[in-house]
């Protein structure tokens, strides 16, 4: 998780270059004199999606999640996880977060997450758009885009950091994360790549 990276980088981990789902930790690398200032930018913006592999589970917006017609719901963890914080606070904003608070599923990761689902650890789960629309079309199941206005900005950011700072191979993948045909190949996995 975005969390966890963060705390490895902030304890010496030799990484050039971070790719958080959130803007917030880069920043804070940033401030705190880890990362080279005036690198940091957003390279994607996530959408949180609804996801069941039943193709019938998931209807129209949050009906299921109010109909509560499943065991487990699976979300990353809040905490650590940028994903796990905007699925809760869709919940919450839905107004039914402590009615399913006893049925979350968390994941470490949005990837651990997206695995709850796809292997029936979970009925259906918060997960990233971008990973439901890698899957094959006869995999997608049903989904929910949650709509953006229910959680924080899954702005994602790429900042290089004080170890990478001489590493031209790290500044060549920022520099290469910026240019059309990776922003074009980023907007078709299902992410924005402006504000």
């Amino acid at each position: 998780s975005t969390g966890k990276l963060y705390a490895q980088i902030r304890n010496g981990a030799p990484f050039d270059v971070f790719l958080a789902a959130d803007d917030a930790r880069p920043r804070r690398l940033e401030a705190e004199g880890l990362a080279v200032s005036g690198t940091r930018f957003t390279y994607a913006i996530g959408r949180l999606a609804l996801w069941s592999p039943d193709p019938k589970l998931v209807g129209a917006g949050a009906a299921v999640l109010r109909e509560g017609r499943f065991a487990h719901l699976a979300i990353a963890n809040s905490k650590t996880a940028p994903y796990g914080a905007a699925a809760e606070q869709a919940l919450r904003r839905l107004g039914i977060w402590e009615r399913i608070a006893p049925r979350l599923v968390r994941g470490e990761n949005i990837t651990q997450t997206f695995q709850f689902v796809r292997t029936g650890n979970a009925a259906l789960g918060f997960v990233a758009l971008a990973q439901v629309r890698a899957l094959p079309e006869s995999e997608r199941g049903s989904y929910w885009i949650v709509p953006a206005n229910m959680h924080d900005a899954l702005r994602q950011e790429a900042v290089l950091l004080k170890h990478g700072a001489e590493n031209p191979a790290a500044r060549a993948l920022l520099d290469y994360l910026r240019t059309p045909d990776v922003k074009s190949l980023i907007q078709d996995l299902g992410y924005s790549t402006s504000p």
